[in-house]
């Protein structure tokens, strides 16, 4: 992953816990154990937020394979017949959906080929609101405040959207960091090393 300085100075997010010196024993502990916790947040949050969406986007995507298995499949189907005028037929689209969203799974988890695996996630993720335009009596209880099951499934797709933000940000040099207030907070909480006798 290239990282460029330029970007990496105006995105880089800043976490700040302020040190509370003069806390009590125990907050002073819960301070520290505070802080280590933010620490592997920052250095591991993002990776395992790709994984995460991988894993869901292969899970998700295998099932397709397997006509009937997902819940997905008839809202999908219809969709995309209605996107190509009814010349892609189910038992040819549902395929290309599970590839497509296998690609996306298999790009996250592994990491590799990640400006194409997000151009694949953000197209999919745009046809996945269609179904609430194109079948709104079929996604809704109530137009447009109160989605059924169906319209549950398909705004969920609000924070998938939201991760491959933040996964794409990481990809173009952005990354998370903590900031000098914290690492001079953890110093100050930190115990000093007893003198060697």
């Amino acid at each position: 992953m290239r990282k460029t300085p330029f970007i990496e100075s105006r995105l880089a997010a800043t976490l700040t816990v302020p040190p509370r010196r003069d806390a009590a024993p125990l907050a002073q502990k819960v301070d520290a154990l505070e802080l280590r916790l933010v620490g592997w947040w920052v250095r591991h949050g993002v990776t395992l937020l790709r994984l995460a969406l991988g894993l869901i986007f292969v899970w998700f995507g295998a099932q397709k394979f397997f006509p009937g298995l997902s819940s997905a499949e008839a809202l999908a189907t219809r969709t995309i017949s209605v996107l190509t005028f009814g010349l892609v037929p189910p038992q040819v689209s549902l395929p290309v959906l599970a590839t497509w969203e296998c690609l996306i799974g298999l790009g996250l988890l592994t990491g590799r080929f990640m400006r194409v695996t997000l151009v694949l996630l953000f197209a999919q993720m745009a046809g996945t609101f269609l179904p609430l335009v194109f079948f709104p009596a079929e996604t809704f209880k109530f137009v447009p405040l109160v989605p059924n099951l169906e319209g549950q499934y398909i705004l969920k797709n609000l924070i998938l959207i939201a991760g491959g933000l933040v996964v794409g940000a990481t990809m173009r040099g952005a990354r998370m960091m903590e900031s000098a207030e914290q690492d001079a907070a953890r110093d100050t909480l930190r115990p000093a090393a007893s003198p060697r006798t």
